[in-house]
């Protein structure tokens, strides 16, 4: 079964999000539409980067993946599909595809080169994506569709800084759950810690321990652990660490380590 996924920052109040669905359905009635997030941020290319780099990799070979967000085209960055692990990405080319692949190489860039099903210009994903999706699953070529590109546009995400006893990240996403996801991985933390102690600070908080899960302390308490997606996050057992804690996205975080 053909599989289309749907990342956007619609919500669900709007019209938009049924629109595109029917439209999809209208012309392929047997696909499978699998809603990966409508309540990106708006404008939030890197948060709808964040998450689809953290689930793409569990879809099937021949997913087409469109992305609704900073959908209008531009010189700087026109629509394109990128083929990359067997997949299909759908969107503007704002440098979205380079923080979904990070070290991935595409297979294949193609500059989308159809007519909108439209006389408006506003609306790309349902007049645009659509129908390069559509005309991927029955089985056009991506070369019939557009121009090719040897290279998508570059937007890395923030790395941390590190010496050889500290390092500063940053929240670089905050969940449902409002846990603390930084960019600090778990080879950069083993890397540099060397098994020495150490002390996770930030806003006025420390913590001197990595759990292996949420349980591992008493409710309300702070925790820091690596999740699945293997990055440093902190959270508060069963309670929001965003709110209580103070801290957004952007924020920094420091670790220490120390011989003693």
């Amino acid at each position: 079964m053909a599989i289309i996924t749907l990342t956007s920052d619609w919500g669900t109040l709007d019209y938009y999000l049924a629109a595109v669905k029917g439209t999809i359905l209208s012309q392929l009635p047997d696909v499978k539409i699998v809603d990966i997030s409508h309540h990106i941020a708006t404008f939030d290319v890197e948060g709808a980067a964040f998450t689809l780099r953290h689930c793409y990799r569990n879809f099937p070979i021949g997913t087409v993946h469109l992305i609704g967000i900073n959908s209008e085209e531009s010189r700087e960055a026109p629509h394109t599909i990128v083929k990359a692990r067997g997949q299909y990405f759908i969107g503007a080319d704002t440098g979205i595809f380079s923080m979904i692949l990070k070290d991935e190489q595409p297979e294949e860039i193609i500059e989308i080169d159809i007519p909108l099903d439209s006389d408006f210009y506003t609306f790309s994903t349902r007049d645009r994506f659509v129908k390069a999706a559509v005309q991927l699953i029955k089985g056009t070529s991506l070369t019939d569709l557009g121009f090719s590109r040897k290279e998508i546009n570059k937007r890395l995400p923030f790395q941390p800084a590190t010496t050889a006893d500290s390092i500063k990240g940053m929240v670089i996403h905050v969940d449902a759950y409002e846990n603390l996801i930084t960019n600090i991985s778990a080879d950069t933390f083993k890397a540099i810690r060397q098994n020495r102690p150490f002390e996770i600070y930030s806003a006025g908080y420390r913590i001197h321990k990595i759990s292996k899960g949420y349980q591992d302390v008493e409710v309300a308490d702070l925790v820091a652990l690596f999740g699945s997606h293997g990055m440093l996050e902190i959270a508060i057992n069963q309670g929001k660490a965003s709110s209580l804690m103070g801290i957004k996205r952007n924020t920094s975080v420091f670790i220490s380590f120390t011989d003693r």
